[in-house]
């Protein structure tokens, strides 16, 4: 398997590979582009999927872009950062606030393979109707129901259902919502 490969299937891999090297710096790249001027075509050059009614204010960052699968009506207020080693997919009519940070990416816990400088990730779902609030966070390999809100400052460690409110540190139920 190539290290492309790798990453993607959520394997071991070294991101000084030279073919990943160059998509990220591809990434970087058009991101910068459109945080100067924003520009819808630069975002469907740069994410895998973006339907026509995608709003992501500056400044946008990303690892890789091509991973990032958004749905209709999707809005992102300033400072939206998706590490995408694996697969993001966001759903239709979802919001997130400003400072969100999604991560697919992650390191070894051992200390001799993480010193290796190998990175691992796992892919993230975010259902239809989803609302994330400033300055959460979502781990790798959460999915996220339909209706779901992540209250501001929330780190979501684990996955959840549809219709519910997470709050907190780690990211806990603390109210079921009324379905759509």
């Amino acid at each position: 398997m190539t290290e492309k490969e790798k990453m993607l299937a959520g394997e071991n891999y070294s991101a000084a590979d030279p073919e990943l090297t160059v998509q990220r710096a591809h990434a970087r790249r058009l991101s910068r582009i459109y945080n100067d001027q924003p520009d819808h075509k630069i975002l469907t050059k740069l994410l895998g999927s973006c339907p026509d009614e995608v709003t992501i204010e500056p400044d946008f960052k990303c690892d890789y872009g091509s991973n990032i699968h958004l749905g209709e009506n999707f809005y992102a207020n300033f400072d939206l950062t998706i590490l995408d080693v694996c697969e993001v997919r966001i759903g239709n009519h979802c919001l997130i606030g400003p400072n969100v940070g999604i991560y697919t990416a992650s390191h070894p816990i051992d200390r001799i393979e993480r010193r290796s400088g190998a990175e691992f990730g796992a892919s993230i779902t975010i259902g239809d109707d989803c609302w994330i609030g400033g300055h959460a966070v979502i781990n790798p390999g959460v999915t996220l129901g339909d209706n779901v809100i992540v209250a501001s400052g929330a780190v979501v460690t684990k996955s959840f259902g549809d219709n519910v409110l997470l709050a907190g540190v780690p990211a806990q139920v603390i109210k079921k919502l009324e379905p759509g």
